[in-house]
């Protein structure tokens, strides 16, 4: 009987303690051949890196000319096939909307949305010679409006929707569409892809400043997130069981947000509005 092919999967952002680095663990733990890639190499887990079965690629995602490397390498080594697109490479922003510098804002929607498209065009023929299954790693910052995050969740929700039309415009090619609805997980995710900032003197959120701070670093996720090595586990789990197609789901708070839509908006607003010290900048505003 002739042998199976081994199963490829590139997954983009693989730096260490990354959901990026636990799912492609979990993919080689499968013997997947998994491709890992970062912007800088060196910030890719050695463990992962020394996997007979992982090969690491220097990948730009904004880059056109990077991307075309990544696809070259891939089809060098698989045949010009590729079974799973994890775009899972992504940038945060933390800041008021009013505070926000709208240079970093357009940058961000370049890494989180229009980055995520190229690569899929890109490795087009790839996937549809696979028959494979592409993975976008959303958010439920997609979902839910975080006050001072409205850049990043506008990010989140435009590659949702994008994620779920894919999904049908592929379906008659055989090419399957997973949008990853991530809650909050414990990675180095906001140390690695968050930048600090300051509010400006005039900002009207200063008295919500511990709570912008807590969101910076990631306090809630490191409380409540999930461990990010369970998560990549979860997911790889769940995507090699059914590769149909779907909406997935997992990580601490996803649940909770899920259930939140068939809830009245004040529900959610009103968790929020506590969550982020809204209250506080409304109460100020009332002293004035």
């Amino acid at each position: 009987m002739p042998s199976h092919p081994q199963k490829s999967v590139l997954i983009t952002g693989c730096s260490t303690g990354g959901i990026g680095d636990a799912l492609a663990k979990a993919f080689a733990a499968r013997n997947l051949l998994v491709f890992a890639t970062a912007r800088n190499p060196q910030k890719i887990d050695p463990a992962l890196s020394s996997l007979p079965n992982v090969k690491v690629l220097t990948l730009d995602t904004t880059s056109p000319s990077s991307i075309a490397d990544a696809v070259a390498a891939v089809s060098a080594k698989t045949g010009g096939r590729l079974d799973y697109l994890v775009n899972n490479a992504g940038q945060g922003l933390i800041s008021p909307f009013l505070d926000t510098d709208l240079s970093k804002a357009r940058a961000l929607f370049e890494v989180n949305f229009w980055a995520v498209l190229g690569a899929i065009q890109a490795f087009k023929t790839a996937l549809i010679a696979a028959k494979g299954t592409i993975i976008n790693t959303s958010s439920i910052a997609g979902v839910a409006p975080d006050p001072y995050e409205s850049i990043y969740c506008a990010s989140k929700a435009a590659l949702t929707h994008f994620s779920e039309t894919l999904r049908l415009e592929l379906k008659p090619l055989g090419v399957h569409v997973i949008t990853l609805t991530t809650g909050m997980i414990q990675s180095q995710w906001h140390a690695n892809s968050v930048p600090t900032m300051t509010l400006p003197a005039d900002s009207y959120y200063h008295p919500a400043l511990e709570q912008i701070n807590g969101s910076l670093a990631g306090v809630n996720n490191k409380k409540i997130g999930t461990p990010v090595l369970e998560y990549g586990e979860d997911v790889v789990k769940q995507v090699l069981k059914d590769r149909t197609g779907r909406l997935l789901w997992g990580g601490a708070m996803s649940g909770t947000v899920w259930w939140c839509q068939f809830l009245p908006q004040w529900v959610l607003d009103g968790m929020l509005w506590k969550k982020t010290g809204l209250w506080k900048v409304a109460d100020f505003q009332k002293g004035k």
